[in-house]
């Protein structure tokens, strides 16, 4: 499976003699799945089955699901609910009578009383109607996940190119790395010269120093596992999938490394702004991948 956008949208429509029935999904990104439905009163018995329908194919997202009916004027012919007017017109009545006023019935508001006008043979369309919406929600499905395909496929691609930035990162503070216990040397040398003001000293005791300020600001193993968690975090999206939560934590894991950087190349000279540059560009590049992996499924 491609990776996915928790972003998406789709509408389908289909018409059926008892009217035209539309159902749409919008989708944004979450933590989990998340659905809301919004369906016609004579249909909320449906949701159960639409619900079921969508969990089977989207793992994560904020759904919004809209199902609409529009009768036509055949089937939506109503007829006048007697009894129920009688009963208005007698409360009218006697409500006037208590009040001692004078007054007309309005129909209107006779007529949008609920269960006022009802639809002849609402029970057997309603059962087409509910097969129909079925199966919209299996083609609404399908072109959502489409559309978040495509958008998945974008941002796995602006991905991949922010992995393929870190690598270069990398391998730049890496060469840095590899010349500079020459430039240690040379720095050490240079100052206690400076402070012994032309006394002899043992050129076996300024390696020493240099070796020891070098491993203290080593940074191999940081750059080594920077570099295998970039490796793994592009394998991850070409093999596809569910991503996004096990991008978060590699990216985590890759924020810390360039954090570490950071904190051993204070004070090094220009060898150490120059990786301090470079750790806080892998850093932007983490970052702005975060921010991209947060829309994914």
């Amino acid at each position: 499976m491609s990776v996915r956008s928790m972003t998406g949208f789709s509408r389908v429509t289909k018409n059926l003699p008892a009217g035209e029935v539309v159902l749409s999904i919008k989708s944004v990104n979450h933590r989990g799945l998340d659905l809301h439905f919004h369906v016609p009163p004579e249909l909320e018995a449906l949701e159960s089955d639409l619900r079921g329908i969508i969990k089977e194919r989207v793992v994560r997202g904020h759904l919004q699901i809209h199902l609409a009916v529009v009768r036509t004027a055949e089937t939506g012919a109503s007829v006048l609910n007697r009894p129920l007017l009688d009963a208005y017109l007698r409360a009218f009545r006697e409500a006037a009578g208590l009040l001692q006023a004078e007054g007309r019935p309005d129909v209107s508001a006779a007529l949008a009383i609920p269960g006022m006008l009802g639809t002849p043979g609402r029970e057997e369309i309603d059962d087409c109607v509910a097969d129909a919406a079925r199966d919209l929600a299996r083609a609404a499905v399908t072109l959502l996940n489409e559309f978040r395909e495509r958008e998945g496929a974008a941002t796995a691609a602006e991905i991949r190119q922010r992995t393929q930035q870190i690598y270069g990162l990398v391998e730049r503070m890496q060469d840095i790395r590899a010349g500079a216990l020459p430039a240690f040397q040379k720095r050490l040398r240079d100052k206690l010269a400076e402070l012994l003001q032309g006394t002899q000293v043992d050129p076996q005791r300024i390696a020493q120093e240099a070796a020891i300020l070098a491993d203290r600001s080593d940074i191999s193993e940081e750059l080594s596992r920077l570099r295998t968690h970039a490796e793994h975090l592009d394998q991850m999206i070409v093999k596809g999938g569910e991503v996004g939560k096990r991008l978060d934590f590699l990216l985590q894991e890759m924020n810390r490394e360039s954090n570490t950087v950071l904190s051993k190349t204070g004070g090094l000279g220009e060898l150490g702004l120059t990786i301090t540059e470079l750790a806080l560009a892998a850093k932007s590049e983490i970052d702005k991948i975060r921010e991209q992996s947060l829309n994914l499924e």
